[in-house]
């Protein structure tokens, strides 16, 4: 039986990529220890992304493999989830208790965002990060009715400032909803409207959070503007359906993200095909591969492609997503795998951005 040392176990954990990072764990940097005793092996990992639901059948797929290296008995791998705060746009002070936050947009209404924030939002939770979810759509909030909360529910003001979020699905919730009439309609101009999302951003006493998921509103305008200046924004999903129309105005959004500063984590795409509930026949009501040419165009990930299911419209109207109300069921696995996605090329972003270069001044 030939000594085991670490080299040996190292070479095995690098024949094995992790679908998120797009990377072995010893070359994206997830190695904490590893410990050889005799012919026992202990190897800690730790992921910079939310994959709770993941992390358990990766381990065991690694612990696999490096028992069966010559002269190992037993292996045991644990694998940790540690979140840490990315960078955001230069300048912007960060959010207090808030590590990373996520816009989530569209270049038009009817797509999908909102209903994709809440499920992305509800995922990443699941996946065991600690989320809050804020409503930017200032005009058309509706995170509270896809959450669940009662009309006329209003947030706790703490210390006479900040508002306390309400919490629904084990997520953290702020809208706009919650300060108004539902039967109201907010008739303000823009710069009204910019500084009502800057109170609900900055004014509201978040809990120690991984993620703000932020549902921003339909366009390119004030809001966006707004939230690219003042708020450090980690990175942003752009959710889209297939149809030329939808098509355009996302890539106006991938164009506005970019001439801000902020990373465009990957295309989201919706109601990419209808499968009839009595025949079983599958049919591209709003054209095929739109996504897909998106994200290629960009170089950015299609993040996921859901179907047009009713089930999704009914859930989310009736305050429990999808996530939610079937965790286990298939539209919801590709939820998580969107969460988890998301979560890595947050990790990746940061990796990828350029050193700043020293300067050094001298008395020569």
């Amino acid at each position: 039986m030939s000594a085991v040392n670490r080299a040996a176990v190292e070479a095995v954990l690098r024949q094995y990529t992790d679908p998120y990072l797009n990377q072995d764990p010893v070359s994206a940097g997830c190695v904490r220890a590893i410990e050889v005793q005799g012919d026992q092996v202990t190897v800690q990992l730790e992921l910079g992304y939310a994959a709770g639901l993941f992390k358990r059948g990766w381990a065991q797929m690694l612990q696999m493999a490096i028992e069966g290296l010559d002269g190992v008995r037993s292996a045991t791998v644990d694998i940790q989830c540690v979140i840490a705060a990315h960078k955001a746009q230069a300048q912007i002070p960060g959010l207090a208790n808030v590590k990373n936050v996520i816009a989530v947009a569209s270049g038009k209404g009817g797509v999908g965002k909102s209903t994709t924030a809440a499920n992305l939002a509800l995922a990443l939770a699941r996946e065991g990060a600690r989320v809050g979810i804020l409503d930017a759509d200032i005009y058309g909030p509706s995170q509270g009715v896809m959450f669940g909360i009662a009309e006329g529910t209003r947030p706790k003001v703490k210390d006479q400032k900040w508002f306390v979020p309400i919490e629904s699905l084990g997520v953290e919730v702020m809208s706009m909803a919650f300060l108004t009439d539902d039967n109201t309609p907010m008739v303000w101009r823009g710069p009204m409207v910019s500084g009502a999302l800057l109170q609900l951003v900055t004014q509201t006493a978040w809990g120690d959070l991984d993620y703000l998921v932020i549902d921003m509103p339909p366009g390119t305008g004030d809001i966006q503007l707004t939230l690219a200046q003042k708020v450090p924004v980690a990175g942003s999903v752009i959710v889209t359906t297939p149809q030329d129309l939808a098509l355009l105005d996302a890539r106006k959004g991938v164009e506005m993200f970019r001439k801000v500063n902020i990373p465009v984590l990957g295309v989201v795409e919706n109601m990419a095909v209808h499968i009839c509930s009595n025949c079983g026949h599958a049919e591209h009501l709003f054209g095929e591969g739109g996504g897909e040419k998106l994200a290629s165009q960009y170089g950015v990930e299609l993040l996921a492609s859901l179907p047009l299911s009713m089930s999704i419209r009914e859930q989310a109207d009736g305050g429990k997503p999808t996530v939610a109300a079937e965790p286990d069921g298939q539209i919801a696995m590709v939820y998580q795998e969107l969460a988890r996605h998301v979560g890595a090329r947050i990790v990746l972003q940061e990796a990828a951005a350029p050193a700043m270069p020293t300067i050094t001044v001298s008395d020569d």
